[in-house]
């Protein structure tokens, strides 16, 4: 017996109910009124109404990158779909899984200039991993299945489906296609055994081999982290993570050097310069890991393990390319490993480990204490041991207090760290923290921000509000966009063009404005008692920490300039200038 007709938007929200979407974060319009209607006469899946489509985006990304599902957005036509790009092409570039619901004008209307019509599939299609425009609703619910096997799978990354409003009043039957994949598009998992066995013989011949994490790792779920940990104390191999890479390998273990790149550790970054095999696992040699490409490890023998193939050799030549899921790759490894019970030269791996020691020794992240003026380094100090007791999730604005945070607080578990990496996206944090909220709702989650990033989405506090969700907001407060300043010191002699905030809001009375809790700590004695509050309220709260005004990130590796040149301090930046090129004038 064939099923009754339903409407495409019922079709719609079945079909998200089979691919067992929990919620959706979205901001109504008339080109989706009828899929709000669909959605208003169920309860399986739940809706956050946000005050600005980026945010949705965001919230969707902080969502799937804590859970490893697949995000949900839902937006209008026109502007709805246009103000999510910023958001989409974040997850393209940090390959978070979103599949984005996007409002179009009837069929018979596209091309004609109508009311809120854009071109959402051409303006999309470079910052998504795919999109579609539905024209009839007997298609429906095979491209909305088809559209969440292809954000998950492979490299992950986001993909948009436009649907005209005929489409969604339509009738058809719903046929569940849960498990439709895309005709074409296959991506490999399992790595080719020969690959894998060559880069295990050099892994045992190397001298002064690194394992170089990226969020590929993340990705590939919790068990492919566990193997990966594993798997790098059978070695001894010490391992460095991206930006997004963090919580892959546990921060506290002692093999780990923390964090690779511009502002990654010395150790970090020498260790990279000066190693003979590099095993990258699921990192795409982002310019900000690399530096100066004809400088970068000019010594190493370069193994890459990555699902996109794509990414390998696209900026970096390596000697042995891994396709694969990380996961399976790591596992075939740790099996041929061990098969071979590989013996590595222990005598020079010690010598190594002595040498990245005495880098260890230099203690990069030293500051100068003051009892007066809260120094930003500090107050991350601070908030670390007060959180790192507790499940806590940790998503930032873009700045310089994301590299700070970067740098201070460590993580033990993958999908616990949420932060815009390859866009640089000022205004993702607020959002972010909710989308991980409303999947964590018992968590302790954290957004550190700064005063000028988070007001590009303040306007999010009334979705905290109104949804009850209480996360903070730990805003280092230096009154300027803070790495745009450090920019303009190092590489524009100091002309602090358009970077100072002189009209900032008062964002104790700001938070109390929307309904939420605020909080100051203005000397550093406050400190303690201001995050203990904090963690203590159980409703959403913005703590101002007034800090040093003048502070600069270190390390810094400057714009263009190789691993080894780093700035360590104040000390380095005047005894190394920097050319506006951004080379080290040595």
């Amino acid at each position: 017996m064939a099923a009754e007709p339903i409407t495409g938007a019922e079709i719609i929200v079945k079909a998200l109910i089979d691919q067992g979407v929990e919620v959706i974060f979205g901001y109504p319009g008339g080109a989706v009124l009828p899929l709000y209607d669909a959605l208003f006469k169920q309860n399986k899946v739940r809706h956050i109404l946000v005050r600005h489509e980026q945010a949705a985006v965001h919230a969707a990304e902080g969502y799937a990158r804590s859970t490893g599902k697949v995000g949900v957005v839902l937006v209008t036509s026109g502007p709805g779909a246009t103000n999510a790009v910023t958001g989409l092409t974040d997850a393209l570039m940090d390959s978070i899984p979103i599949v984005c619901l996007t409002g179009q004008v009837p069929t018979h209307l596209i091309g004609n200039d109508a009311f809120q019509e854009a071109d959402t599939t051409g303006i999309t299609r470079p910052c998504t991993k795919h999109n579609y425009l539905v024209k009839s609703v007997e298609d429906l619910s095979r491209k909305i299945h088809e559209a969440f096997y292809v954000a998950r799978s492979g490299r992950p990354g986001p993909v948009v489906i436009d649907l005209p409003k005929d489409v969604q009043q339509a009738k058809y039957e719903y046929v569940n296609h849960a498990g439709q994949r895309h005709r074409t598009y296959n991506p490999q998992q399992k790595p080719d055994r020969a690959a894998v066995e060559r880069a295990v013989e050099l892994m045992a011949q190397a001298k002064r081999p690194l394992f170089y994490v990226g969020g590929g790792a993340v990705n590939s779920g919790p068990l492919a982290c566990k193997m990966l940990t594993d798997f790098v104390r059978l070695t001894g191999f010490p391992c460095t993570q991206t930006l997004m890479g963090l919580g892959a390998f546990p921060g506290s273990d002692p093999l780990s050097l923390g964090m690779v790149g511009m502002h990654g550790m010395y150790e970090s970054n020498l260790a990279m310069h000066d190693c003979d095999v590099m095993i990258n696992i699921g990192a795409r040699f982002d310019d900000r890991v690399t530096g100066r490409l004809n400088a970068f490890s000019p010594g190493s023998k370069k193994i890459h393990v990555d699902i996109d193939p794509s990414s390998i050799n696209k900026s970096v030549r390596v000697d042995i390319p891994v396709v694969g899921d990380v996961g399976h790759v790591v596992e075939e490894m740790m099996r041929i490993w061990k098969a071979r019970q590989v013996k590595t030269d222990s005598k020079a791996l010690a010598a190594w480990w002595d040498q990245i020691n005495q880098w260890r020794a230099r203690d990069c992240l030293k500051f100068k204490p003051s009892d007066s003026i809260i120094k930003p380094q500090f107050a991350l100090q601070r908030l670390y041991e007060a959180v790192k007791q507790k499940d806590f999730y940790i998503t930032t604005e873009v700045g310089q207090h994301q590299m700070w945070a970067a740098q201070f607080l460590k993580f033990e578990k993958p999908n616990r760290w949420m932060t815009s990496g390859g866009l640089g996206t000022m205004g993702y944090g607020l959002p972010a923290a909710y989308g991980v909220q409303v999947a964590h709702p018992e968590a302790l989650v954290i957004d550190v921000a700064g005063e000028a990033s988070i007001l590009m989405n303040i306007q999010e506090m009334a979705t905290l509000v109104q949804y009850r969700l209480p996360v903070k907001i730990f805003i280092l407060n230096n009154k300027w966009m803070g790495m745009v300043r450090q920019w303009q010191e190092l590489l524009h002699g100091g002309r602090y063009s358009e970077s100072y905030s002189d009209a900032l809001p008062d964002f104790v009375k700001l938070a109390e404005a929307f309904g939420a809790r605020g909080l100051r700590a203005e000397k550093t004695g406050d400190l303690d008692d201001v995050i203990k509050e904090m963690i203590a309220i159980k409703g959403p709260v913005i703590v101002d920490v007034c800090v040093d005004e003048k502070e600069n990130c270190f390390p810094m590796i400057p714009s263009g300039a190789p691993h080894n040149e780093m700035l360590l301090g104040p000390e380095d930046q005047s005894a190394k200038p920097v050319s506006e090129e951004g080379m080290v004038l040595v």
